[in-house]
């Protein structure tokens, strides 16, 4: 696929200021994949700015050791990579002990559909598509970074929540199913509380996008990706889901009571009712 031109849109100067770390806390570290030497200057120029500590990797390999020794909290890859592209580097990075908590925004193409949904696939937690504004880019990375890391709200203590042999702990931001922990994506994990808190209630595409991601609007691609991603790591049966179902021409809904019972006796810690 030929590269695509990359440019940045002049940034008005009635846009928001990126809000950069609290001064009183380690800044966030950021590792920048970018092989063309402009773009990665003019990125890791605005967050630095912003507050963040950047690192930077110029083609895949490089990328993954960067990412072992950097050890960012999160990771801004571009899909058109030397050596590696920047799907293979997403999907090698899941796969590793520590790689599956990290956040990655992923750069794609300008009306690629598809290399945002294979993004997607892969695990991204969002993406930018080129030409971008840097300023929002740095918007972007602030809000993936602030769902990541956010405590649970304080009136709603992190009670461990629980539908058959699946559970979900919100304070320690880990899923298990059948005795076994679940590897899911930051947007993964946010995904499935948010269903485990609305048992039988329908929920749009739209509806998500607001209420996981935080975005007005934006391709709702995302959400399908996002719940098949979740589906393929919960069910029992993927391709006949049982937890997540779809209620066609409204959205999803989570039915726990359709769930078998666990074998083995109840999960430890509470259940789905408040």
């Amino acid at each position: 696929m030929p590269r695509t031109s990359t440019r940045w849109h002049a940034d008005p100067v009635h846009r928001t200021t990126p809000h950069p770390p609290s001064p009183s806390a380690a800044p966030r570290r950021v590792l920048v994949v970018e092989d063309d030497p402009t773009v990665a200057e003019v990125v890791t120029g605005y967050l630095s700015r912003a507050g963040y500590a950047t690192d930077h990797a110029a083609d895949g390999f490089a990328a993954l050791d960067r990412a072992a020794s950097f050890r960012p909290h999160l990771i801004v890859l571009d899909l058109m990579l030397p050596g590696l592209d920047g799907l293979e580097v997403c999907r090698r990075l899941r796969r590793h002990e520590e790689g599956p908590s990290v956040p990655v925004v992923m750069l794609t193409a300008r009306g690629e559909e598809a290399d945002r949904i294979a993004g997607l696939e892969m695990g991204a937690d969002d993406y930018v598509t080129k030409p971008f504004s840097p300023r929002e880019l740095v918007l972007r990375i602030g809000s993936v970074l602030r769902r990541a890391e956010a405590p649970p709200p304080a009136a709603a203590p992190a009670q461990i929540l629980r539908a058959g042999d699946l559970s979900a702990d919100p304070g320690g931001r880990r899923a298990i199913r059948a005795g076994r922990e679940l590897t899911l994506t930051a947007r993964e994990f946010d995904l499935l509380l948010h269903f485990m808190r609305h048992p039988g209630r329908v929920f749009s595409r739209e509806e998500l996008l607001h209420r996981v991601w935080g975005w007005e609007f934006g391709d709702l691609s995302t959400v399908t990706v996002h719940v098949r991603r979740l589906r393929e790591k919960i069910e029992a049966d993927p391709a006949a889901p049982r937890l997540v179902t779809t209620v066609w021409g409204a959205g999803y809904r989570f039915d726990p009571a359709d769930e078998p019972p666990p074998e083995d006796g109840p999960l430890p810690g509470g259940d789905l009712r408040p």
